[in-house]
Formats: C-alpha cells, sequence, structure tokens
C-alpha cells in the first residue's frame, strides 16, 4: 500500500463486508488497522488479496518500529523504503534509452528489431512488474485503476509497435511514481520529527544513590531522573531539584522558554535551557503528552477529510467516463478523424494514461496531513481532517472564563491603606495573617506581599468570614467584606470603594481591628496576556467573541470588557452553556466552544467545533475537544481558523491545477498530437505540482533543536519509538 490512491481500493474492497466497524490507515507506516470481530478477518484479508494487495501481519517488534517512524518490514522481510527501487528504475531507463536508439538508430532488420523488443521488454518488467501485478488484479475486479491503465496502455502501445515509447514511458511512470512518494513521504513523515524529540535514554538515580543510564521505556514511574543543560527532556515530570528555562516548544508551541523550578511539571521533547535538573517521572513513556500528541495526529492522518471523500467520489466515475472515452475513439476515431486503426487505437491508449486520476485523489490527502503537521508543531493538536477543513466556516466562538481567558490563579492586583493606617505595618500584618490561612484569596495575597512575617497568636478561622488573630497583643480581622459590614465598620466612602472593586470583578478582603478597617487588598483572577490579541485576531476574522461562565454576571462583564469580548453571559450551569451553544448557532451558524474540557464538556460537545486549553495534555482535554491547545494560548483559535482557510484554499487548487492539467491534454489528445510521453509528463507533472503545493502549508513550522553537544544522548541521533 504506497499512497492513498490504493487506500481508496481497498477501502472500497472492504465496504462490501459486514461487520467491519472501523479502518485505521497509516499509510507513513503502510500498515491498516481492521477493528472488526475475528471470524470477520478472513473474509476482510480475502478482500484485500483479490484487490491486487498481499496482507502480512505485523510482527511485534515491527509494530513498534512503524510507530518509532522507522523502516517498516513485513514478516516476508520485504522492505518498504523507498530508496530501495531507485537501482531498479535506474536500469529500466536504461533499457528504455537502449530501446529508443535501436530503434532510431539500428537498421530495420528482424534481429535488430526482436533486439530492440526485448530491451524493451526488459524495461518495461523492471519499471512495471507491480505495476502489472496490481493492474492485472484490478482488470479480473473490473476495476479501472492507475496500475490497470498504465498496464492496458503499455501492453497496447507495445503490441501496435510502438515498443521503444512503451519501455520508456513506464520507466518514466516507474521514476515519477518514486518522486511523487518521496515528496509525499515528507509529509507522510512531517510528525516524526516530533517521535525523534524525546532521547532513547535517561539518567536514573537507583536506590543506593547512583546513576545510571537506562532506555526509557524502562524507567519506572516515580523515578528521579538527572538532565544537563542542553539536553532534551526523556518522559514527563515533575521537578524536585533545581531551577532552568525550558525550552517548550516542541509541545505547546512557546516560542519563548519557560522558568521552572522544584514542583513545575515538564515534559518528555522538551529542551532544558540553562542549569541542571532532577525530575520525578509521572508517565510512561508510551503515554508521555508528547506520545499522546503523536498518537492523536496518527490517528488523525488515518481519518478522511470531506474533500477527499468528496475526491474518491469523483474519481471513481471520471476514470471509468474516460476510459468509455478512449474506447470510443479508439472505435471511432478511423471513421470520424479520418485516421488509421493503429492511429486511432494509439490515441486511445494516451487518453488511457491522461485518464490516471492520480494526481486527483492525492492531492487532498498531501495537503490535510500537511496541515495537521504544522498544527501539531504550532502547539495545536487537530483531531482530524474535518475539524481541520470546518474551522474555517467558524461564524462565532463562546469562551468560558476561568483558566481560559483568564489565568485560572487569583493575584493580588491592588491594596491601599484606609484611614491614617501606617502602610508599612499594615503590609507586614496583612501578609503574615494570610501566611497562616490556605484559603486561595489569602495564598494571593501572602504571596504578593513580601517581607518578614510576624508571630502570630490565637490565629482562628471564621467559616465564610475570614480569619482572626493575634499580632504583638493586637487583635486583628483579615475578612471579607460581609464581615466588615456586620461589624459596622463600614462606612459609605468605603462601601463606594467596595462596590468600585467588586464591579471589576475582584474580590476584596480587609484587614480590621476591633474599631476600625486599616486596609483593604483586592484579589482577582487576571486576564491571559495573550486574551485580549485572541480576541481581535478573531474579529479580524470576521468570528465573534462570546463570554460564557458561570461566574457572576459582574464578574463576566469586568472580564469581557477587559479582553474585549462584547458580549459576556454570566451565572450559567453547564446545561445553561449547552442551551447558549444551541442558540449561538442558531443565530450565527457554526460555533466553536473554548474551555477546560471538564466543566464546559456539554458544550464543548454541542460546538461545531471544541477547543480545550489543554494545560499541556489533560487526559479529559485530549479526550472531549476536537483541538487541544497545547499552550493555553487563546490566539491559537484564530491560528486554527486561519490554517483552516489556507488548507481549504489550497485543496481547490490542486483540485483545479490537477482536473485543469488533464482537461489540456485531453482536447490535445484527441484534437491533436499528444504522445505517450506528453501524457505521463502531464499526469505525473501534475501529482508533483498538487504535492508540492500542499507541502506548503509545513513552512513556518520548524522544529526546535538542542544544543548542539550538549547531550549525550540528543534526539535526533535516534528515531526509535518510546
Amino acid at each position: 500500500m504506497d499512497c492513498s490512491v490504493e487506500e481508496s481500493e481497498i477501502r472500497r474492497a472492504l465496504e462490501p463486508i459486514v461487520g467491519i466497524r472501523s479502518l485505521s490507515f497509516q499509510l507513513r507506516a503502510r500498515t491498516l488497522g481492521i477493528d472488526a470481530p475475528l471470524e470477520v478477518l478472513p473474509a476482510a484479508l480475502d478482500a484485500i488479496r483479490k484487490a491486487g494487495f498481499d496482507p502480512q501481519a505485523v510482527p511485534a517488534q515491527a509494530k513498534v518500529d512503524a510507530q518509532g517512524g522507522g523502516v517498516h518490514t513485513d514478516a516476508d522481510g520485504h522492505d518498504h523504503e523507498i530508496g530501495g527501487g531507485i537501482g531498479r528504475m535506474a536500469l529500466a531507463l536504461a533499457f528504455a534509452v537502449a530501446a529508443e536508439a535501436t530503434s532510431f538508430l539500428a537498421p530495420e532488420t528482424l534481429p535488430w528489431k526482436v533486439a530492440g523488443m526485448a530491451v524493451a521488454a526488459v524495461a518495461i518488467w523492471l519499471a512495471g512488474l507491480d505495476v502489472y501485478k496490481k493492474g492485472m488484479a484490478a482488470l479480473l475486479r473490473g476495476k479501472l485503476n492507475i496500475n490497470a491503465l498504465m498496464a492496458v496502455a503499455v501492453t497496447g502501445a507495445f503490441a501496435i509497435g510502438e515498443w521503444p515509447e512503451a519501455a520508456m514511458v513506464m520507466a518514466l511512470y516507474g521514476i515519477a511514481e518514486l518522486i511523487e512518494a518521496r515528496a509525499v513521504d515528507r509529509a507522510r513523515n512531517a510528525i516524526k520529527g516530533l517521535l525523534e524529540l524525546a532521547p532513547e535514554t535517561a539518567l536514573i538515580q537507583t536506590v543506593d544513590g547512583s546513576w545510571v543510564e537506562t532506555p526509557v521505556a524502562e524507567v519506572p514511574l516515580e523515578a528521579v531522573v538527572r538532565i544537563r543543560p542542553g539536553e532534551r527532556f526523556a518522559l514527563d515530570g515533575i521537578i524536585v531539584r533545581g531551577n532552568s528555562a525550558v525550552n517548550q516548544a516542541p509541545v505547546t508551541g512557546e516560542s519563548i522558554p519557560v522558568d521552572k523550578a522544584p514542583g513545575d511539571q515538564v515534559f518528555a521533547g522538551t529542551i532544558n535551557e540553562t542549569g541542571e535538573l532532577e525530575f520525578r517521572v509521572t508517565a510512561a513513556a508510551s503515554n508521555t503528552t508528547l506520545a499522546r500528541i503523536i498518537a492523536a495526529v496518527e490517528q488523525a492522518q488515518g481519518t478522511r477529510a470531506p474533500t477527499q471523500r468528496f475526491v474518491d467520489k469523483f474519481a471513481s466515475i471520471y476514470t471509468p467516463t474516460v476510459f468509455l472515452i478512449a474506447v470510443v475513439v479508439a472505435i471511432a476515431a478511423p471513421f470520424l478523424l479520418d485516421l488509421t486503426w493503429p492511429q486511432a487505437l494509439y490515441k486511445a491508449l494516451v487518453l488511457l494514461v491522461i485518464a490516471c486520476p492520480c494526481a486527483l485523489v492525492i492531492s487532498t490527502p498531501v495537503t490535510v496531513v500537511s496541515g495537521l503537521a504544522a498544527a501539531a508543531r504550532r502547539g495545536m493538536l487537530i483531531k482530524g481532517g474535518i475539524y481541520l477543513e470546518s474551522a474555517r466556516l467558524l461564524k462565532a466562538v463562546a469562551f468560558d472564563k476561568t483558566g481560559t481567558v483568564t489565568e485560572g490563579k487569583p493575584k493580588l492586583v491592588d491594596w491601599k491603606t484606609w484611614g491614617d493606617a501606617d502602610q508599612g505595618q499594615a503590609h507586614q500584618l496583612a501578609a503574615s495573617l494570610a501566611a497562616r490561612s490556605d484559603h486561595p484569596v489569602s495564598k494571593a495575597i501572602a504571596a504578593g506581599l513580601d517581607g518578614e512575617r510576624l508571630p502570630v497568636e490565637d490565629f482562628v478561622a471564621l467559616p465564610g468570614r475570614g480569619v482572626e488573630a493575634t499580632i504583638q497583643g493586637r487583635k486583628l480581622l483579615l475578612c471579607n467584606h460581609r464581615l466588615v459590614h456586620e461589624r459596622g465598620l463600614c462606612g459609605p466612602e468605603l462601601e463606594a470603594l467596595l462596590k468600585s472593586h467588586e464591579e471589576q470583578g475582584r474580590t476584596v478582603t480587609l484587614l480590621a481591628e476591633a474599631d476600625r478597617v486599616l486596609a483593604l487588598f483586592a484579589v482577582a483572577d487576571t486576564i491571559r496576556e495573550t486574551s485580549r490579541q485572541a480576541i481581535v485576531d478573531l474579529k479580524a476574522l470576521g468570528v465573534v467573541p462570546v463570554m460564557l461562565t458561570g461566574d457572576n454576571a459582574a464578574t463576566a462583564k469586568a472580564i469581557a470588557a477587559d479582553a474585549g469580548i462584547p458580549d459576556a453571559r454570566g451565572d450559567l450551569l453547564p446545561e445553561d452553556k449547552l442551551e447558549a451553544i444551541k442558540e449561538m448557532q442558531k443565530r450565527y451558524g457554526a460555533t466553536g466552544m473554548a474551555g477546560d474540557g471538564i466543566n464546559d464538556a456539554p458544550a464543548l460537545a454541542q460546538s461545531d467545533i471544541g477547543f480545550a486549553m489543554g494545560g499541556a495534555g489533560t487526559d479529559t482535554a485530549m479526550e472531549s475537544a476536537d483541538v487541544v491547545i497545547m499552550n493555553d494560548n487563546l490566539q491559537r483559535v484564530a491560528e486554527t481558523v486561519r490554517l483552516s482557510r489556507r488548507t481549504h484554499a489550497i485543496l481547490w487548487q490542486n483540485i483545479v491545477l490537477a482536473l485543469g492539467i488533464k482537461g489540456v491534454f485531453f482536447v490535445l489528445a484527441v484534437f491533436g498530437s499528444a504522445t505517450m510521453w506528453m501524457a505521463v509528463f502531464a499526469d505525473m507533472g501534475a501529482s508533483l505540482l498538487v504535492v508540492a503545493n500542499g507541502l506548503r502549508l509545513l513552512r513556518g513550522a520548524p522544529l526546535p533543536a538542542a544544543s548542539a553537544g550538549a547531550s549525550k544522548h540528543p534526539a535526533g541521533d535516534h528515531g526509535h519509538a518510546h
């Protein structure tokens, strides 16, 4: 199974078999997974054999090699690597040139003619043996694929005495197929670069405290791994010692290194930039974030996009139609165009070569796979071609607030003393009290106030109100608006200030004594740095942004106004968000939903395309969304829409190119002087053109490299799976 054309043939061969639930094609590895009961398998294998293919069970090690991007070898030892056919094709071309030379230079005597035909036959055999095998199998089943068309055309040309041309056509076809396959493999293997990001060994700490280089597949959970500056992380984990900047671009698409300290998460395939780190392993090699990204993209590559399904259906009608026209030309041309029978037959054979649907069929998968790979390299995990194509249709996108538009972590954003309280003293008292509480708001205050902490005595938590304690003999409260109001400490001026903060979506905490307020501290869930630009980008694309949140309406409106979102809806339960998505779909059309993949699951499922803020790939986000944004950067939503529009444009450029070139040479073949050589160049030229056009999507998405010479086991030296 070498290309998308043959994938389509296998699909059609298996369609009539009852019991097959799904097919999973991996063109890069040349494998097919069949989801069906065991009793169905013999019938499926028989259908594949009748289609002209020889199915072989993939051994366990070959499965690993296939996943890891290595050379896939069948049980019969057949090497599918493209390079294996280059020598044979070069030899075929040499024999074809010899046949042409014999025809042109040798005397027109029987021995020389026989010798020339023999040389031509050898060229055809070297270049076209596989073509003939598959072509005959297709003809026996009444199918007109590229192999059948080429087999008939070359055989017919040889039979009418055009043996030098038949040999050259088959040799050129074989070489062009190799060139095309190399180009297509670039798209198939675009994701292979991700596989090579993680090293195959890790330096782990043993029971006695020594460090041992160990294959990643053998590293247990909870093991401690050391990584030096410049090396790549082999596994996911939590840092236990050291500080460093980490380049996370391979997984999240972030261009700027992220500072990491003990307690922070790290991912396989990312690059340690500065300091030495030790981390505790949290995921097996087969279940790292990187491994799941690769698995998801591989699965996405195995699905067919809407345009691909359309093209396959069109090709199944187009090819028999042109074949029928060729038959009509062969029969009618001597009467209508005053041609001899050999001339008419030659024109018909040229039409058969032109009828090849290869360029048309291959135009879609190479473009879709390139788009999926380009997205993955930018930190956007798109679950299939259908979502890559559909994103361009989005008219509106709904955003959850907490953890999507905002950071999801409260921060101290403002504070001031009240009355005649001393600023430095209020700062120290509040920081000391907040440090004793485990409430998220108190933690945010403590994190935002540095300095020395004072001893705290008689600390008491007041549920729903705050905390009370004694510091240096002073009885103090760190409490909310409600408790201050209950104690009668709120005057009109303070009430107005508190209301102002609350209208901005802030939570206000007050430091107070028994008879007065000393200071107030405003804590808020701050907007992500990228959210404002993300909304600007979406509006520029004509997509309407809407905020849907379970938070109160005042907070929702304040955050939405800051982000530039005109429509904010608060106090929504999960089922309310679901109904809001339905309403938006009726009002605007195709609607996306961006959320955390957990509380927003109903809305994500209802939306036309669900975007999950992956938090670098949680399991829930991976499973619930159509697109996972690995670094939680909302700008990736607009990027997905732009990529979708570009992919759609290239898809239709390719379809027009393929059909346009075919149309021009079709007219030349019937009414002009097109030769079989020209037909082959037209067909394969169109194929290479659409492949190159599709590969343009891979531009601008380079994979970062680890520092040269910094690692003992850089990923680039290996291509093995985890």
